[in-house]
């Protein structure tokens, strides 16, 4: 089971672009590590097509059986970013890409962002379906509603956890540059 979703989601990063072919074995030893799994079977099963939801689902249900995380929504988005992450480029590269098809077209770079962004489920489009969204008129014309169900809230178990965890001053802020690659 782990080998053949982890499989599936090597692919769905070779598939985006996220991950280059070339990088295939490494990113699977990275993902292996993450699991601490020593071993891997590949399957010689074609993935046919790959609904990443479904995929983070089953290494996520893996990581709670191991141990690995605890069953909540916090800990689970912060796994499954650690998976996304082991098939991502480097900050530098997505910095370069951005900036080449920037001197071409600022349209096509942020085009370029918005698609990476959400192939590697820092925009999770399967939550953001989950969305409500109306318009309304008013007087001052036609209002846009939304109600964002796409960033849960935080459970109690976690706002528990978090109250009585120590203060850190890093990172600054939920914004700040600190956060790139922070696990926290």
């Amino acid at each position: 089971m782990l080998s053949k979703s982890i499989k599936k989601l090597v692919q769905y990063g070779i598939d985006t672009g996220l991950t280059p072919e070339c990088e295939r074995i490494y990113t699977t030893n990275l993902l292996l590590d993450l699991f601490r799994e020593d071993e891997y079977i590949d399957t010689e099963e074609e993935t046919g097509e790959i609904c990443l939801e479904e995929v983070l689902q089953e290494l996520l249900a893996e990581a709670v059986d191991r141990g690995l995380i605890e069953d909540s929504i916090g800990y689970r988005d912060l796994f499954d970013t650690r998976l996304m992450n082991c098939l991502l480029p480097r900050p530098v590269q997505v910095q370069k890409e951005f900036w080449s098809r920037y001197e071409e077209s600022p349209e096509k770079a942020t085009d370029y962002f918005y698609r990476f962004s959400q192939d590697s489920d820092y925009i999770r489009r399967y939550r953001v379906k989950k969305d409500k969204k109306w318009k309304v008129d008013s007087p001052y014309g036609e209002i846009d509603i939304t109600i964002n169900l796409s960033k849960p809230e935080k459970d109690p178990k976690a706002i528990a956890a978090a109250r009585n965890s120590k203060a850190s001053s890093y990172p600054k802020c939920q914004l700040c540059m600190e956060n790139e690659g922070y696990a926290g």
